[in-house]
């Protein structure tokens, strides 16, 4: 992602707001996203705080446009791709490469999911992020299910089960990414987890000659 300083003290408010969530993803991917002020915020786009706060009227509304704007990205990022796809084996392939794609080019995306999220506390940001999740595995349960439907995947496959598996599988190769000090290899290692993953639930019918 560009650095999110534009040198201009007079962006349109919708420009401002778009800014402000590329620099709160920018110095998530460098820091703790717990650890982000809004003097460091107002500081990445070289502007003063009460510049900022002209935007946002707080810390948590700053936060929630992050979250609003991830999730809004990243479900239309993947139901294009699921779109697209002639099957829905397909789709799921799609999806899976797209979300990787995404987090391999927002890094900071996943560090503030996870950061949201193990928040005991309510709070209108951890609800988007919790909300994304759900729809997110509800669209690959429908996909799997109509894959079942169309035959392309096994009919013992539960779509819930298999959805859980697949957001997982991401989580994973984040987490790895995340210990390892940078995203491109999840690029590198996506291929092969979502084959594992696809051997799994594809169809196999049993053989003419096994049939009794």
């Amino acid at each position: 992602m560009t650095k999110a300083k534009t040198g201009s003290k007079h962006l349109p408010a919708e420009q401002r707001r778009a800014a402000t969530v590329k620099a709160v993803l920018d110095l998530a991917a460098r820091q703790n996203p717990g650890e982000i002020t809004t003097s460091a915020i107002a500081q990445e786009m070289n502007l003063t705080q009460g510049a900022l706060f002209r935007h946002f009227p707080n810390k948590e509304a700053i936060r929630q446009a992050v979250m609003n704007w991830v999730a809004e990205q990243l479900l239309k990022r993947v139901e294009k791709a699921a779109r697209d796809a002639p099957t829905p084996l397909a789709a799921l392939e799609s999806m899976f490469m797209t979300h990787i794609a995404f987090v391999v080019a927002h890094p900071g995306i996943p560090r503030m999911l996870f950061h949201e999220l193990q928040h005991h506390r309510d709070s209108p940001a951890k609800n988007l992020a919790r909300t994304l999740v759900q729809r997110y595995r509800q669209k690959l349960a429908d996909l799997i299910e109509a894959g079942k439907h169309s035959g392309e995947l096994a009919p013992e496959v539960e779509p819930d089960s298999a959805a859980a598996l697949f957001v997982g599988m991401i989580q994973g190769l984040v987490v790895q990414s995340l210990l390892a000090g940078g995203p491109e290899q999840m690029k590198a290692k996506a291929p092969g987890v979502f084959a594992l993953f696809k051997r799994g639930i594809i169809n196999h019918p049993a053989p003419e000659g096994s049939r009794p």
